[in-house]
């Protein structure tokens, strides 16, 4: 599990074809503190740490986890947000996140707002009812809070902190175009429960 707090901003350093794909990253964490086999949400996808060394380690990505994110895009120096797993004890900042994507996002406009950029996306359609005002969701790993839903379309404002700190800040006014910069989504765990055991129900 993890909270959607993001603790580094690293880089692809290389891809290597091994069956799976085999993704090399760049990052600031201390890996002697990092074992084999942990867990590790790269900009909202949960992988596994099978080699590391100081400053870098690799995951093995499946191919359904490249059909279902945006991890079929990245390229060598492609940005990275990293989350390491949470820890009984550790402070709950965002919400609980599993690390498991959902869909892609789409990015439809930024839009300017006082010192902060206002983000307007486009979810699957299959996701959309899960997302409501003020709820919580987890778009490239970050934990944000919904301003506004309109059908497929939801508004989220990213902070100067939060822009600096994550891929979000990368995409700026005028440096994207519809459809062409996409973000990997995840929403809330209690929507997803809730509207699964809502359907059950409907459907006898």
């Amino acid at each position: 599990m993890f909270t959607g707090i993001i603790t580094d901003l690293g880089t692809v350093r290389e891809i290597e074809d091994k069956g799976d794909k085999r993704f090399v990253f760049n990052c600031s964490y201390d890996m002697e503190t990092v074992d084999i086999g942990a867990s590790i949400a790269c900009s909202g996808a949960c992988l596994t740490v099978v080699r590391k060394g100081s400053g870098w380690f690799s995951a093995d990505v499946s191919a359904e986890t490249l059909s279902k994110t945006t991890l079929g895009n990245w390229r060598p120096n492609s940005p990275v947000n990293f989350e390491r797993a949470l820890r009984l004890g550790d402070e709950l900042g965002g919400h609980l996140v599993s690390g498991h994507v959902d869909g892609v996002a789409s990015v439809i406009s930024i839009v300017p707002e006082g010192d902060s950029l206002r983000f307007t996306f486009e979810a699957p359609e299959e996701l959309s009812k899960y997302i409501a005002p003020k709820g919580s969701i987890v778009l490239d790993g970050a934990s944000l809070t919904v301003n506004e839903v309109n059908g497929n379309l939801f508004g989220v404002n990213i902070i100067p902190h939060t822009a600096e700190m994550t891929t979000l800040g990368q995409w700026q006014p005028g440096t994207y175009k519809t459809g062409e910069c996409q973000v990997n989504l995840e929403i809330d765990l209690l929507a997803r429960y809730v509207g699964q055991l809502l359907e059950r129900q409907q459907n006898g």
